[in-house]
């Protein structure tokens, strides 16, 4: 069963959240292909299950994902879901040379952290829903990961500092244009950075804390705690190594490590008979901070599995083993 929670935000908006959402990387044609048919089944089955956040962004599928989405939620009633996009990244026509996408011929990203790239792209958002508004507006990923090193990722927070992007986003929060602002990065490192200098009301932290890695715990988590600023957990099962054999990690192949440390939790989960996927989301569930778990599912069974996971009956001994054995963090909160 799908619980919701409330979030307050700095505006005063209270955001009733489903402890589940639904990510909007497939309906962009990430990891696979699904048609135009298959993409608002999913988004059907999904509401039907009870889900009632979505979340989308310009990169997925160049637009793809956006016009998707929009057109799977129109309709319904607006009150009735949580609708999250990001800024950062401006979809323009490109060179063939330049071109992202195969199946988006002609497109290209452009980043822009300024005041009038975020404004441009909250508007192209927009017009690509085809919706009067949504909800949570995320910086996207200033990082690392995206911009190549720590120097670029530093520099790319100060760009939305400095030009005026987080301005951008606290006035769409102020005018009500939009009811929550935060960041959502592939690491927690930029996540902590914001907190220092800006006032956020929720991070999506996407794959970072997971069964195969618990770093947050240290510093993050609990500077999200005192600043009452929740976290959505995107990415439970590492881009899908936690799901299953042979899936990615972190958007890409996994390393020999990585691989045997998924294998060593997979071994003490099956002594325990419960399946590795389960114990992923249901170990999300024990952390305060953590407010709403987000994967990508792939299709209607993958989506009732994963809603299935939130009430898998899971040992207590089973936590203290994978504590013992080493392989996740001695003060990690695990469910009782």
């Amino acid at each position: 069963m799908i619980a919701p929670c409330t979030v307050k935000t700095r505006s005063g908006a209270h955001l009733t959240i489903s402890e589940m959402g639904f990510g909007g990387g497939p309906p962009g044609n990430m990891y696979c292909d699904l048609s135009t048919a298959e993409s608002e089944a999913l988004v059907e089955a999904a509401w039907a299950a009870g889900i009632r956040y979505f979340d989308t962004a310009p990169l997925y599928g160049m637009g793809l994902s956006e016009e998707r989405m929009g057109r799977s939620l129109a309709g319904r009633p607006r009150d009735a879901f949580l609708l999250s996009t990001k800024v950062g990244r401006l979809i323009r026509p490109g060179l063939e040379s330049e071109q992202e996408r195969p199946d988006r011929p002609g497109l290209k990203v452009v980043y822009d952290y300024s005041y009038d790239g975020v404004m441009r792209s909250f508007e192209e958002s927009l017009a690509r829903l085809g919706l009067d508004c949504v909800d949570i507006l995320l910086v996207d990923d200033v990082d690392i990961f995206t911009h190549g090193s720590a120097e670029a990722g530093e520099a790319r927070i100060l760009e939305l500092i400095e030009t005026g992007g987080w301005r951008a986003l606290d006035e769409l929060r102020s005018s009500g244009a939009v009811k929550a602002i935060g960041a959502g990065v592939n690491e927690w490192q930029p996540r902590a950075r914001l907190l220092e200098i800006v006032d956020p009301d929720l991070f999506l932290l996407a794959g970072r804390y997971t069964l195969l890695e618990q770093e947050p715990l240290g510093r993050f988590f609990p500077q999200c705690m005192a600043r009452a600023v929740p976290v959505i957990a995107a990415g439970p099962y590492n881009s899908g190594l936690l799901a299953k054999r042979g899936g990615q990690f972190n958007y890409g192949p996994a390393s020999q490590q990585v691989i045997d440390k998924a294998e060593r939790l997979r071994a003490v989960c099956e002594r325990f008979g419960v399946a590795l996927a389960d114990a992923a989301i249901r170990f999300l569930q024990a952390q305060p901070a953590i407010v709403l778990i987000l994967p990508g599912h792939h299709s209607p069974a993958e989506l009732a599995a994963n809603i299935a996971s939130l009430d898998a009956p899971i040992p207590i001994e089973l936590w203290a083993a994978l504590k013992a054995e080493g392989l996740i963090a001695l003060d990690a909160p695990v469910p009782e």
